[in-house]
């Protein structure tokens, strides 16, 4: 379990987040990537009668899944971005719990058809301690499907990530970045199988490209 000083200090820092991230007039839309109207969409997931979205943010993939019968929960760590969620899109059947993406996973008896996360908690939590947890939260043949920025080359693995710049309150984070080939083995070595981790081209040549991976429980 992560200290609770560290877990105070990560949820001012998705607080500070959401308050700049959430819009009142944002409408339910489901992307994979950074471009909108870029990539695949929720096929990935096949076809779920449920699904978890972990670090799940302004919750708008939720709420597009939820408008598609699905049965939809989302956790986040940010307390103010939880109540702007509810309130947004509570009516459409979607819950949202603010929680500690380790703690719930870990606390949680609920199973899935499919766990997600689009740029989300997989980018910021420690593989070898998250992915056990969600295997235990898919039911079998369950899709786990994340994106988020490919690896800068060299850098792998924990890097620290300030947050509004360079100046002001040192509020900072930590992702985790690998190659496809390096989140294929750490899948594998968890049991999921079907593994398929590759990077997706921006639309435009140059620019930042996505890291998408699919796994099965």
């Amino acid at each position: 379990m992560p200290a609770r000083h560290d877990i105070d200090a990560e949820t001012e820092l998705w607080d500070t987040y959401a308050g700049s991230a959430f819009k009142d007039d944002m409408e339910p839309v489901f992307n994979w990537t950074q471009y909108a109207g870029h990539g695949p969409g929720p096929e990935l997931l096949g076809e779920p009668t449920s699904v978890l979205e972990i670090g799940c943010g302004t919750g708008r993939a939720l709420a597009y899944l939820a408008q598609r019968g699905v049965k939809a929960t989302g956790v986040d760590l940010s307390p103010v971005m939880t109540k702007k969620t509810t309130e947004r899109w509570s009516a459409l059947g979607v819950e949202f719990i603010c929680a500690e993406v380790l703690e719930h996973l870990r606390d949680s008896t609920e199973t899935y058809d499919a766990v997600y996360s689009i740029f989300g908690a997989v980018w910021f939590t420690d593989p070898t301690k998250l992915l056990p947890l969600v295997a235990e939260r898919l039911r079998p043949g369950g899709v786990l499907a994340f994106t988020h920025p490919p690896a800068i080359p060299g850098a792998y693995g924990p890097q620290g990530m300030y947050k509004g710049g360079f100046a002001g309150k040192a509020m900072y984070t930590y992702r985790y970045s690998y190659t496809p080939r390096r989140w294929s083995s750490l899948l594998e070595q968890q049991g999921f199988r079907d593994v398929e981790a590759r990077v997706l081209d921006a639309p435009e040549p140059g620019h930042i490209g996505t890291l998408l991976v699919t796994a099965r429980r």
